[in-house]
């Protein structure tokens, strides 16, 4: 009877917030990866020892990322929600969580893109500036070639950081396996739900460990 019920639970409820998980977790992952890339390369590239270097938009780019990242995430999404609302047309659902989650999560992406470019040997730059590379050369065929493993490694931690975003976006409606857990688990006092979301969130981080880890070791 017990696994019969949870089945049940599992293919009403548990499900659906899973499936909701998912798309929310590879939709922001994809904005994430975006801007944080684009804001990662201004940092190394305006770096006092970058290929360009400019000190106020360096200092204006950091500036912004660390402000954003020391605003707790649910205050975060809180506060946008009148451009949540504008830009996505609702403050509630998978997609407005996206948006959210892309405010949050792309100066996080931004500082371990940018640890992780800044992993490569200078000796390699200036090699490849010795023959007549041109800075997008540099760039794109030294800096980002080169840092793959890290940048591997680093989105690693990125990924289970945005599983974390979701989650947290199920108390604000988003949707998924955080507002199942909340809504469906703590305030109906359900433990089979309530534990059932953990132990399926515990199994996809370990999931995205592990093969994060697999391709590490693979491309090192």
């Amino acid at each position: 009877m017990y696994q019969y019920e949870f089945s049940e639970l599992f293919e009403r409820i548990i499900l659906p917030g899973l499936l909701d998980t998912i798309i929310m977790l590879l939709g922001s992952f994809v904005t994430c990866t975006l801007v944080g890339f684009t804001l990662a390369l201004v940092l190394v590239t305006t770096d006092t020892h970058g290929l360009r270097p400019n000190r106020t938009v360096h200092e204006i780019v950091s500036t912004v990322i660390s402000m954003l990242r020391s605003v707790p995430f649910i205050i975060l999404a809180i506060s946008i929600i009148p451009l949540t609302r504008l830009v996505a047309g609702t403050s509630i659902g998978v997609w407005a969580a996206v948006f959210a989650i892309t405010f949050a999560g792309s100066p996080l992406i931004a500082r371990l893109l940018e640890s992780a470019f800044k992993e490569v040997n200078p000796s390699l730059i200036e090699a490849a500036r010795s023959f007549g590379a041109s800075d997008r050369q540099i760039t794109f065929r030294v800096i980002v070639t080169e840092s793959v493993p890290a940048v591997v490694s680093q989105m690693t931690l990125g990924v289970i950081s945005l599983l974390g975003f979701t989650a947290v976006a199920g108390t604000i409606g988003a949707g998924g396996l955080g507002a199942v857990a909340l809504t469906y688990g703590y305030q109906n006092f359900n433990d089979q739900i309530m534990y059932g979301t953990v132990a399926i969130l515990v199994v996809m981080v370990i999931g995205i460990q592990l093969g994060g880890n697999a391709l590490y070791r693979k491309l090192r």
